[in-house]
């Protein structure tokens, strides 16, 4: 099976759904089949921001790269 390609993710507006989706289902006045629903959607949504996330990372490692040397932002805020 062939993964679909998914549209760019509005990382603002995923977080703001995936924290609505969260305050619903902790309200538990959701069927079970509607909660079955935000969670599937949750997940949707928490991997789509995953995947911005690591998108975003890559682009600063090689924007720190073109300038000069990696900086390691670890070691920066010991």
């Amino acid at each position: 099976m062939a993964k679909k390609k998914q549209k760019p993710v509005d990382f603002e507006a995923a977080l703001e759904e995936l924290e609505a989706l969260v305050e619903r289902m902790e309200d538990g006045e959701s069927s079970l089949e509607d909660s079955l629903k935000d969670f599937e959607h949750g997940i949707e949504l928490t991997r789509s921001c995953q995947t911005a996330l690591a998108e975003a990372e890559q682009k600063v490692e090689i924007l720190l790269k073109k300038d000069g040397d990696p900086v390691d932002f670890a070691a920066e805020t010991e």
